[in-house]
């Protein structure tokens, strides 16, 4: 084992490197819920909402926005290098323009259902985002303990995550009906019953399978998963995906603890890769600054995505207001609409192949491992 890889297997398997592991890939959550009932028993659930609210609206800012920023900087880095892969391509090129194509032509027909399909394909597509981000918390930090989860596991723990994902999306049973996102008013598919029953259904069946693999590895090796990596992946299924709603505080923050767990892999991935540099005989710029240069990045790039470009445009380029009511048929900001939808659709895609086995700088999280 590297002298790189001896110093983080001390810095990271203390009792506070493990609680803070613990918290930042989904514990905090289990934290949180009674922080929230407190907060309501206080406040009362008006005040608490608007509370939240605020802080979560503006944290985005530095949580949320950087999260969906930072893709691109892994994604297109060495760009030459990757164009040749078919998956980089899809995801970096087919898939941009497609989804830029989709929304010019909502705004340029004033089409709110065409935005429309593109927001409930965003809302579709989250929730695999979200569970395929769980899985990978249980695979890498699994491995970084030198626990090998089985092809079998393996398995079982993706069907439980994609039963998840699709008894969230259908649940409740809803019909047909008028939407509002963004400003952008739209008419969404309905949710059959039928629907949300045979998904409920194959959710139990993954759950029964992911218990009985769970109970074949403890008479099998007498221990069960790391608790860090397990609590990741069964948080991330079941209290942001399957029951996000389960409270109205903690909905709020979600999307915060969704992005504190994606920032916290980057921040190892890049970490290790900056310290492999930092010497011999690339002798690269120190880590801090390299992490620092980073950090600045995605902050900047995340502000011109979510908040610079689209106010701008929605600003400039919309008919005027007449006697305090829009003119414009798709809301007061159609271009932030887009732009959220266009860049978190394009984020599922760029996540898929940048934290992939086969891309070479996931080494850096796999040499890392104690």
């Amino acid at each position: 084992m590297s002298t790189l890889a001896l110093s983080e297997t001390r810095e990271e398997t203390g009792f506070g490197a493990r609680l803070f592991e613990f918290m930042v890939v989904g514990g905090a959550t289990l934290v949180l819920y009674p922080l929230a009932w407190l907060l309501r028993s206080a406040l009362g659930l008006d005040a608490s909402e608007l509370t939240v609210g605020f802080l979560t609206f503006y944290g985005a800012y530095v949580i949320n926005d950087p999260h969906f920023a930072v893709t691109y900087v892994l994604f297109y880095k060495d760009v030459r290098k990757r164009v040749t892969n078919a998956r980089w391509l899809v995801a970096g090129v087919l898939v941009p323009i497609a989804l830029v194509a989709w929304a010019i032509a909502g705004l340029a027909l004033r089409s709110a259902q065409t935005l429309g399909w593109m927001i409930q394909l965003m809302f579709l597509l989250v929730g695999w985002h979200y569970v395929k981000q769980g899985f990978g918390v249980l695979a890498v930090l699994a491995a970084r303990r030198g626990v090998r989860v089985t092809d079998r596991e393996r398995k079982v723990f993706l069907f439980h995550c994609y039963a998840g994902w699709a008894f969230a999306w259908a649940n409740p049973a809803a019909p047909a009906g008028e939407f509002e996102e963004k400003g952008v008013v739209y008419r969404a598919l309905a949710h059959p019953r039928w629907l949300e029953i045979g998904a409920g259904a194959v959710l139990a069946a993954s759950a029964i399978a992911l218990a009985a693999v769970m109970i074949e590895r403890w008479r099998r090796e007498r221990r069960l998963l790391p608790l860090a990596p397990t609590s990741g992946l069964l948080i991330t299924v079941w209290s942001w995906t399957i029951f996000s709603s389960l409270d109205p505080l903690v909905r709020y923050v979600i999307p915060a603890l969704h992005s504190v767990q994606y920032l916290y892999f980057v921040w190892l991935m890049k970490r290790t890769e900056a310290r492999a540099e930092e010497g011999p005989p690339t002798f690269g710029r120190p880590v801090a600054v390299r992490l620092g240069i980073l950090a600045l990045t995605a902050l900047g790039l995340g502000w011109l995505l979510f908040h610079g470009a689209p106010a701008y445009l929605d600003g400039a380029l919309l008919p005027p207001s007449r006697g305090g009511t829009m003119t414009d048929a798709l809301g007061e900001t159609p271009f932030f609409a887009c732009f959220f939808v266009v860049v978190s659709i394009h984020h599922y895609f760029m996540d898929h192949v940048v934290w992939r086995r086969d891309n070479p700088d996931t080494r850096w999280l796999r040499e890392a491992a104690p």
